[in-house]
């Protein structure tokens, strides 16, 4: 039986990092090799990265929360979400586009695999996980990112393509940006009391 309260930090993990990730260059990897290729190996591929990237990032956040006061981790949080949110709200959508070069001799699953681990290693997103892992538990954050990474990953194969042209990128910025903002007043109102 799943507690209110693990269902409640996974839902709010999921809701972070999906409105974080849209847009962002792991969906656009799997945007482009979708077009290209079957898209299940493309999505078998980003999910198998997203798991690896997910676990290291909830160990390091639960490991030094181990470790460090809860009123010093809470304020790193805050200070991190905090530039994010702001970050994500002066980010301007470019246009840039993602160059993917698949390697011969490397299947669609490997060169995707490679191509999510490398490019969202350190990433904002690995990053806020490891800070929602050091604050809440880290089983709950685990999956409600990895089911955020996996099913924004799908929408990149999917119906990226479509949502990005009826809903300008920039709101979705705005959005995420003013999310990250609200976890920082949150994170910033745990180190007060």
């Amino acid at each position: 039986m799943i507690s209110p309260e693990s269902l409640s930090i996974s839902l709010s993990t999921f809701s972070l990092i999906s409105l974080a990730e849209i847009g962002d260059k792991s969906q656009l990897v799997c945007m482009t090799l979708a077009a290209r290729h079957r898209h299940w190996p493309v999505i078998l591929g980003a999910t198998v990265a997203f798991l690896i990237l997910n676990v290291l990032a909830v160990l390091f956040g639960s490991g030094v929360a181990a470790w460090v006061p809860e009123q010093v981790i809470a304020a790193i949080v805050a200070l991190l979400f905090g530039a994010f949110g702001i970050h994500t709200l002066r980010n301007q959508d470019d246009g840039e586009s993602v160059e993917v070069v698949e390697r011969p001799g490397h299947s669609i699953f490997f060169t995707t695999f490679l191509l999510i681990l490398v490019a969202e290693f350190g990433d904002k997103t690995q990053i806020a996980i490891a800070g929602l892992a050091g604050s809440m538990a880290p089983l709950p954050v685990w999956i409600g990112a990895t089911l955020a990474l996996v099913m924004v990953s799908a929408l990149g194969v999917w119906a990226g393509r479509t949502v990005l042209q009826r809903l300008p990128l920039h709101w979705l910025h705005r959005v995420s940006g003013g999310i990250f903002l609200l976890f920082a007043l949150v994170a910033g109102w745990r180190v007060f009391t």
